[in-house]
């Protein structure tokens, strides 16, 4: 029987260890790391804070308004008309505006109706209508409005918008369908360019929220607003 020397175990083992070396190392599976889903610049808005109405700083401008929900289904442009002159003076009652408008079970059918009430109570001649036919708005049209929604708020004159909310393009709270609606802007934020919303419909969890001025400015087409 042959006896292997300790010096040719060792020799062996060396063997051994260097052929382990070759071997190719099981590589380790990466660990994906998950990724945050992308948060849209309107979700951004529909959840930033509100101030105090009639906070102010070197960007952002608030109005304080006397805020109400609309009383019936269908009076949204009273609503919004009273919302935007409670910046001013004490407001009529959604019923006298609504009689005044005038608003049926349809609706308020045109914006420049609430023009001409809002100048009539502030006995101004302040309130313009201004039409937003192309859907999408041309530029021209976009700064437009914002030079109307900054001069507007700047003055104290909130701006009363028609809107037409189709499904996929919703302020926050409304129902998959396509909403026709008056609301009233009664702020704005230059530094990220949001707008702030008095809303009477109660869709939304809040009487007032954000929402991105390129948002509002594809709700208002076929429509207009009175500023």
């Amino acid at each position: 029987m042959r006896h292997t020397t300790t010096k040719l175990k060792a020799a062996l083992s060396g063997l051994t260890l260097v052929a382990a070396a070759a071997l190719p190392m099981a590589s380790t599976p990466a660990t994906a790391v998950p990724t945050a889903p992308a948060i849209s610049a309107e979700a951004t808005a529909a959840a930033k804070p509100v101030p105090t109405l009639g906070y102010s700083t070197q960007a952002l401008r608030t109005l304080p308004i006397d805020f109400q929900y609309q009383q019936t289904g269908y009076w949204c442009g009273p609503a919004a008309t009273r919302i935007a002159l409670s910046a001013r003076i004490s407001p009529p009652s959604q019923q006298q505006l609504a009689n005044e408008l005038p608003t049926t079970t349809n609706g308020t059918d045109w914006i420049g109706q609430v023009t001409r009430v809002l100048d009539n109570h502030l006995g101004t001649g302040w309130y313009e209508t201004k039409e937003m036919p192309n859907d999408p708005p041309t530029q021209a049209q976009r700064d437009l409005l914002w030079r109307d929604v900054t001069l507007d708020i700047d003055n104290n004159y909130p701006i009363v918008a028609n809107i037409v909310a189709p499904a996929g393009n919703h302020p926050p709270g409304y129902p998959n369908y396509t909403i026709y609606h008056y609301f009233t802007v009664i702020g704005y934020d230059s530094s990220d360019m949001t707008v702030l919303i008095a809303d009477p419909a109660g869709f939304a969890p809040t009487a007032t929220y954000w929402l991105t001025f390129n948002q509002l400015a594809t709700l208002i087409p076929p429509k207009g607003y009175s500023a």
